[in-house]
């Protein structure tokens, strides 16, 4: 493979990765603003506000680095997150309907693993950020570390969600 092809393709990748971490983060999103719509006035809403906010910063980071790489956002990819994570919410819960001790526990645990990804996301881009100048534009220290503060605040909450689920 000749070295323009071979760069072609890698730019063709990284659109595609870049994409599907879009897709994630718009399912992350709405799936923060459903948990926060069923835990307002408690310590979990609480928190769920602020994460619900820095992922849409984060997002919006995405789509910014996105744009500076001449990467267009897939708009079928984007309308299957939202659909996706409406269709999840008719998982089975332990109820007929309505919101359960389950459903918080299921849809932290979502969470947990959409920003363990997003920041698996950010440290692999720290790591080619190096060899493409549109990437060395951003703080990627800042969004490992954000990352890491909203995995640790998920899994506390995660934690407590257990343990009313089960206790």
């Amino acid at each position: 493979m000749d070295a323009t092809r071979k760069d072609a393709d890698q730019r063709r990748l990284l659109r595609i990765y870049l994409n599907d971490h879009l897709m994630g983060a718009v399912g992350g999103a709405e799936l923060a603003r459903r948990c926060l719509n069923s835990n307002r006035g408690t310590p979990l809403g609480t928190f769920l506000e602020q994460l619900l906010e820095e992922i849409v910063e984060d997002r919006e980071t995405l789509r910014d680095l996105m744009a500076r790489m001449e990467f267009p956002a897939d708009r079928l990819k984007v309308t299957a997150a939202a659909l996706a994570e409406k269709a999840a919410r008719l998982k089975l819960n332990g109820r007929l309907i309505g919101y359960s001790d389950l459903s918080r526990l299921i849809e932290l645990e979502a969470l947990c693993a959409g920003v363990a990804l997003k920041g698996r996301l950010w440290r692999a881009l720290k790591d080619i950020a190096a060899t493409d100048p549109r990437l060395a534009a951003t703080d990627f220290d800042a969004l490992i570390q954000r990352a890491t503060a909203q995995l640790d605040g998920l899994e506390r909450h995660r934690l407590e969600a257990a343990r009313r689920a089960f206790t």
